[in-house]
């Protein structure tokens, strides 16, 4: 019988959100939301079906890990309130997961799906060594953060997403920034995430690479897996005052009176 914290995981910072429960490391389940936008409609529903399916309560979670930003700024809302609700009720552990971090992990399901049966790349004229996970921020501008490849061992095999280096931390640029600054014929970058959806031909020039489209979207799944390497150094934030991660201000301010 697995052994460990009961976690919830709350991904609502991009279109399509997601929930998934698990105990420690393992992996138990995930529901994904019928549509875009739909965060607000099926977070509570979703949550109880997965308690349900597990046999556990509300007041039985120990962990409760979000993807925290950039993002959605309504949707991070939604997360942060969550968590700090059940912080309040029960004392849950709440874990806070760089969202780029999040769509970037999506690696590994693409590497596992695109290897042959001795390890390599089936399109072997290509490998990753560098991805850019990129978030519409609205106002022609993007959230991008890069990973180059670092670990020891042979790039022709299949790495995976913890031999990435974070060397270009979260910003919010414009594509032709990011192009000027990070693509280069000779060194292929390869972008993901639901920036692309409307903008990828604003990307798309020698030297870029698109992973497919179904690894774009951030899953509670990834979330459940980072937040749980975070755990593991015990990483928590702090429940109270602790707050989604925007990289600029809202497009509403409320002004006081």
């Amino acid at each position: 019988m697995s052994k460990g914290p009961f976690i919830l995981a709350i991904e609502t910072s991009s279109r399509i959100g997601s929930v998934a429960v698990a105990i420690g490391e393992e992996f138990l389940d995930e529901y994904v939301f019928s549509g875009p936008m739909r965060h607000s409609f099926e977070i509570f529903p979703s949550i109880v079906t997965l308690l349900n399916n597990a046999g556990k309560r509300p007041n039985q979670i120990d962990h409760i890990y979000i993807s925290g930003g950039p993002g959605s700024f309504t949707g991070l809302r939604i997360a942060v309130t969550l968590a700090k609700a059940f912080h309040l009720a029960n004392s849950t552990k709440v874990i806070q997961v760089d969202t780029l971090d999040v769509i970037a992990s999506n690696l590994d399901d693409y590497i596992l799906e695109n290897i042959d049966t001795k390890n390599q790349f089936r399109e072997s004229e290509t490998y990753i060594e560098r991805i850019a996970p990129v978030i519409d921020a609205k106002r022609k501008q993007f959230y991008v953060a890069v990973y180059q490849f670092q670990a020891e061992g042979d790039i022709h095999n299949h790495p995976f997403f913890k031999d990435y280096k974070k060397t270009q931390q979260d910003s919010l640029t414009s594509s032709s920034e990011f192009l000027a600054r990070f693509v280069c014929e000779q060194k292929p970058i390869w972008l993901l995430g639901d920036g692309l959806l409307y903008y990828k031909d604003r990307f798309r020039v020698e030297g870029v690479h698109f992973i497919d489209e179904k690894y774009w979207s951030p899953r509670a799944k990834k979330v459940h897996m980072l937040g749980w390497q975070m755990a593991k150094k015990s990483m928590f934030a702090d429940p109270v005052n602790f707050t989604p991660f925007y990289l600029r201000r809202p497009d509403v301010v409320m002004k006081s009176l």
